[in-house]
């Protein structure tokens, strides 16, 4: 039995190391010391990385043993190949990204424009304020294309789906600039056939048009 050192025998008491007599010693002063329960409940995430080390390392090699260059090499070379291809994995999406952004504003026209797709009028708006919307079934739910008129000012406009049970599903947020017409593209997630109505509604929630299908 040696003489015990508080506080400094911690981490020979965490990876088991301590003869029968020092182990009793030290559990009788951890009984007592906080500093050193929290030590030793911080060194806990560190044996468990030890003893899995020790079970990786393959038998009869050294676990301390220096890697030689051409494994540093393959190492670095295969993290870096991991790296190059994340990041080509990030530019795609970007791109993708990109591209329905910029995209987007086109396709609302052709989407209005198409006769095949069911449309939707304002039955009912605030003074001046025209709106035709046209809505596709598609497989997340339904496509939104929406052309709006006569909101006055600058303001900060919502369209939202209504279901026939009264739930909502914001469509798409938009700025209008000085009253200018705004065409878009947006989607819901509800399918055309479990929409009421849509409304395109001013920051605070008050109505500028609603609109039902048409015919």
């Amino acid at each position: 039995m040696r003489p015990l050192e508080p506080h400094r025998d911690v981490g020979a008491y965490a990876l088991g190391v301590l003869g029968a007599a020092d182990t009793f010693r030290f559990e009788e002063h951890l009984a007592g010391c906080a500093h050193c329960a929290r030590l030793l409940e911080e060194l806990g995430s560190v044996e468990a990385l030890l003893a899995a080390y020790a079970r990786w390392t393959p038998p009869g090699v050294d676990p301390v043993a220096v890697p030689s260059p051409a494994l540093l090499h393959a190492a670095l070379d295969a993290v870096g190949g991991r790296l190059r291809a994340r990041r080509r994995v990030r530019l795609g999406l970007l791109a993708a990204a990109a591209a329905l952004v910029v995209g987007a504003p086109f396709a609302a026209p052709a989407l209005l424009a198409d006769p095949a797709v069911p449309h939707w009028t304002a039955t009912a708006s605030a003074p001046g304020v025209t709106a035709t919307l046209a809505a596709a079934p598609a497989g997340f739910g339904t496509d939104v294309g929406l052309d709006v008129d006569g909101v006055s000012g600058s303001a900060v406009c919502t369209l939202v789906a209504v279901g026939r049970g009264g739930e909502e599903d914001t469509v798409a947020t938009w700025a209008v600039r000085d009253g200018a017409r705004v065409t878009m593209r947006g989607a819901a997630a509800l399918a055309p056939a479990d929409i009421s109505r849509f409304e395109v509604r001013a920051q605070d929630g008050s109505p500028l048009a609603t609109l039902s299908r048409s015919g």
